[in-house]
């Protein structure tokens, strides 16, 4: 056995390298935090799998460092119909090609496309090492010493020792074992087939996602990229397609052509489950380690990158400044909630749609089409996606607190247009709309925040009327962009430092060693 660092040479090790631990590495990059991702396969699984997402997610992958990279590569999306098993139109949920977060509110892309730009952008970063035909088969902590990941590579048995470990490894992985999660079943599960072809043949869509409500035949149909389309259709017990029976199901949308090649068929058990936990010590669940979701509102994946984004930088400051482990207690009780509402909202969409054969099957789709010609009702089913976060030891009461604040597109001091979150950098921020009073100065100073004024960003008037709206005179952002506080209008300072300043050390709190040099003593010990 070959162990080959010690913790402070590795802080972080992230089990898997599908695009959670991928971005988590990113993420953790531009904190300045090495990691090492292990990756049980040589190279990009090559069959696509999620193939949406929305508009902060795509802040997310920006944060990454490529949303460049992957404008070329999506789609945007109209948004989502609901049609009958006639193929007539129930009700349309509309999707803005402009989001609250500067981009198309639903995207459309090809998952192996997303992780070879991930995969390309980490060979880009000195703090990252991706260690290909790496499977993982032990992950133990003892007290609070560091944690052991043993591993085969194909050349024998290696153990990294690291400050934390993060768990990307799947429903299927051994990270969630190691901690001894078990899953909380939401009450969900059926046999869907899923389809992905490419042609040129005329095809009829409408660029975004049709959602079939036939209690015989459910079925989903959306455009991915310019030539690739995917169906998904409910299966019946033991029931398997062949090609005549598929190309009989995928008719209404494409007429009978030989120019048309099946990329993959893959039957799924679509499931509703969350861990009963997701931390033990310095080892944490991120993505399908931590839930599962049935694909209904598109939100598999962004859950996952979701956990990243929320994870990551408090994990940086603990690694790095010093602060309180017990700021590593808010990402469950932060991204628990969420993630569970995303489930259950995915979970009662799919019942409204595709709920059986019962008179209360179709009760329910009645029901949706009745709710959803109510004004106002689609525009707010988008929304719900992106709830506040709940309120906690980082997210204060009032109009803002646990929002995402809106990214407008800005002046840079070189006169670019950039957005919002280009300016701001990766650590907090302070956004205000009057001159700073004398106590937010002094406590954003000693976070290492950015002060802009919004009165000079050069954006369209967004962040004045946001802040507006929500009675602040200005607001304290975390880096994943969450409102932590606020100085209210009127106000001299924010509302409540005393709950949340000694988790994060700043100047008002005590000095405290970072985490690794704290491990490096107790591993030589």
């Amino acid at each position: 056995m070959t162990v080959e660092h010690t913790s402070a040479d590795v802080p972080v090790v992230i089990v898997g390298a599908g695009p959670v631990g991928v971005t988590a590495a990113l993420l953790l990059a531009r904190h300045g935090v090495r990691t090492v991702v292990l990756e049980r396969h040589h190279d990009v699984y090559p069959l696509p799998r999620a193939v949406a997402t929305d508009d902060e997610v795509r802040r997310i992958l920006q944060a990454a460092g490529v949303a460049d990279e992957f404008a070329t590569v999506a789609r945007p999306a109209r948004g989502l119909r609901l049609l009958d098993a006639r193929h007539r139109v129930i009700a349309e949920f509309p999707r803005s090609p402009h989001g609250h977060h500067g981009y198309p509110q639903t995207s459309m892309f090809d998952q192996p496309e997303l992780e070879r730009l991930l995969r390309d952008e980490l060979g880009r970063r000195p703090e990252c090492e991706l260690r290909r035909g790496a499977e993982v088969t032990a992950i133990e902590q003892d007290g609070a010493g560091p944690v052991r990941v043993t591993y085969h590579d194909g050349e024998g048995e290696r153990v990294l020792s690291a400050a934390a470990v993060l768990g990307c490894d799947g429903a299927g992985g051994l990270t969630r074992a190691s901690i001894g999660a078990s899953w909380e079943d939401l009450r969900f599960e059926e046999h869907w087939t899923v389809v992905d072809v490419t042609t040129n043949a005329p095809v009829r869509c409408w660029e975004g996602v049709d959602q079939v409500c036939d209690p015989h035949r459910p079925a989903t149909f959306m455009r991915i990229g310019e030539d690739r389309y995917r169906w998904e259709f409910r299966l019946g017990e033991g029931e398997e397609l062949d090609d005549r029976r598929l190309r009989e199901l995928i008719a209404p949308w494409i007429p009978a052509t030989d120019d048309l090649q099946v990329v993959r068929q893959a039957r799924y058990t679509f499931r509703a489950r969350v861990a009963d936990r997701w931390r033990r010590g310095r080892i944490f669940l991120l993505g399908d380690a931590a839930h599962l979701t049935p694909p209904f509102v598109g939100q598999g994946l962004c859950s996952g990158l979701r956990d990243a984004r929320n994870l990551t930088w408090k994990l940086a400051r603990v690694l790095q400044q010093g602060a309180d482990e017990a700021l590593l207690d808010t990402y469950e009780r932060e991204r628990k909630p969420h993630a569970r509402h995303v489930i259950r909202l995915a979970v009662a969409t799919g019942w409204a749609m595709t709920g059986g054969q019962d008179r209360a099957a179709a009760l329910r789709r009645i029901a949706v089409a009745t709710a959803c010609r109510i004004p106002g009702v689609t525009a707010r089913a988008g929304r719900d996606l992106g709830r506040p976060l709940p309120a906690g030891p980082l997210v204060r009461r009032g109009r803002l607190g646990g929002t995402l604040c809106p990214q407008p597109r800005v002046t840079a001091e070189d006169g670019r247009r950039v957005p919002l979150d280009d300016l701001l950098g990766d650590s907090f921020a302070v956004l205000t709309a009057v001159p700073l009073p004398p106590a937010p100065r002094a406590l954003a100073d000693g976070l290492g925040a950015r002060i802009v004024d919004v009165r000079e960003t050069g954006d369209d008037g967004t962040l004045a009327a946001w802040l507006r709206a929500g009675r602040a005179d200005a607001v304290l952002l975390r880096p994943d962009r969450v409102v932590l506080d606020t100085v209210p209008s009127g106000g001299d300072d924010l509302t409540d430092t005393a709950a949340w300043a000694p988790l994060l050390r700043t100047a008002r709190g005590p000095a405290q060693q970072p985490l690794t040099t704290r491990l490096s003593r107790s591993t030589a010990r």
